[in-house]
């Protein structure tokens, strides 16, 4: 008997037959995962007796997806059956809906589901036991130290300039020959700008042609500007450039997690390898060729979120507060300090919203009566954002 357990008999604790001893080690997870920061995810709205709740934490499209994909997604009957793994037909109605090969579509949970297969294929650990580097603009998606961390390589953050675009400059000179991939994100989240053409073309001029460039396009059917980056048009002009771009904001599909990456055949076969199989299932495929077949009605659900857009912008900029341009579903408010007091604010009046620590609260253009309540507390509020 150990001493341990002796002490445990001794306590009138015996011990559970094969139970392990007091002193076993317990498993211990890769050291890398004890540096990585924690994924937060936009929190529901609080219940406050006599109004609607709203949620406005999270991007999601408040209205939902298509007639067409409820319909499918209720004539599906298939649960004990495996997706088909290469998501062939999805992929044909991308590659006609986008106007490229079929073969250069790569499908994944989501973009962040295709983002961690290129990182799977493109970042690790050298052969000298140094960690690969990965750019990218900080802040900017809260998943990327995550994925990067895990996938073995290291992050080098770049921090955005004071209206919370990208600094291009010092990202294309944070490039050195450790840097395996680079991280664009248009409209950038939480922040809000978008990149343009001009400045995408000037900053790959200025990159090694051996380093993937990420153009990460979640929110790009809500832009508006004629000038801003199109990933598709840059792809096809740059064999090292990977799109991404996602179902889960315009169409409406966040719940089913699917999206997918559009590369060249310098790079494609690789991010294929590199998929987990089965992660897309039939159910999210069928529903986003639905999507896709009804595109109109989805333009129409965009443009309604768009339109709410342009009228709580409106309503800031009546009140004076000030905020980066936008072309995405939501807008970023730098409060701060008083970040907390500002979500507690929202929380009492059954709004979420997305706070950032200290730094600033990110807030979805949700349903008409919750932009009128989230304008109305910013009214209220006596600590307007800085720029």
């Amino acid at each position: 008997m150990s001493t341990s357990d002796a002490a445990q008999i001794q306590a009138g604790d015996t011990p559970a037959p094969g139970a392990p001893a007091a002193t076993t080690p317990a498993p211990r997870p890769r050291p890398a995962l004890s540096r990585l920061p924690r994924y937060v995810a936009g929190q529901p709205p609080v219940v406050v007796e006599g109004l609607t709740p709203y949620k406005l934490s999270s991007n999601e499209n408040p209205f939902g997806p298509v007639p067409a994909v409820r319909e499918a997604i209720a004539g599906w009957d298939a649960v004990h059956r495996y997706p088909e793994t290469t998501s062939a037909e999805l992929r044909e109605v991308v590659g006609e809906h986008l106007g490229v090969p079929p073969e250069d579509v790569v499908t994944g949970a989501g973009s962040l589901g295709a983002l961690n297969q290129l990182l799977g294929a493109f970042v690790g650990t050298a052969a000298d036991g140094t960690p690969d580097e990965v750019v990218h603009a900080w802040r900017s998606f809260e998943a990327y130290p995550i994925s990067i961390g895990l996938s073995g390589g290291r992050g080098v953050p770049v921090p955005n300039r004071r209206d919370g675009s990208h600094d291009l400059e010092a990202m294309a000179a944070a490039v050195t020959d450790r840097t395996k991939v680079v991280l664009l994100c248009t409209p950038n989240n939480p922040t809000g700008p978008s990149l343009t053409t001009a400045q995408v073309e000037e900053f790959l001029a200025a990159v090694p042609r051996d380093v993937v460039v990420v153009v990460d396009e979640a929110y790009q059917e809500f832009q508006r500007r004629d000038d801003l980056v199109d990933g598709i048009e840059t792809y096809r002009r740059h064999a090292n450039v990977v799109v991404l771009r996602t179902f889960s904001k315009a169409h409406g599909l966040a719940g089913l997690r699917i999206g997918y990456s559009v590369a060249g055949q310098g790079i494609t076969p690789y991010l294929r390898q590199a998929a987990p199989a089965f992660s897309v299932t039939d159910l999210a495929q069928r529903a986003a060729i639905a999507s896709l077949r009804h595109i109109d009605q989805v333009a129409e659900r965009v443009q309604r979120v768009v339109d709410e857009r342009v009228r709580v912008l409106a309503g800031l900029e009546d009140l004076g507060w000030p905020h980066p341009e936008t072309q995405a579903n939501f807008v970023w408010l730098d409060l701060g300090e008083h970040s907390g007091r500002f979500a507690e604010l929202c929380d009492t009046h059954a709004l979420s919203v997305r706070r950032f620590g200290d730094e600033g609260v990110r807030v979805t253009f949700g349903e008409p009566e919750a932009n009128t309540r989230f304008l109305e507390l910013c009214a209220r509020f006596p600590h307007p954002p800085v720029l």
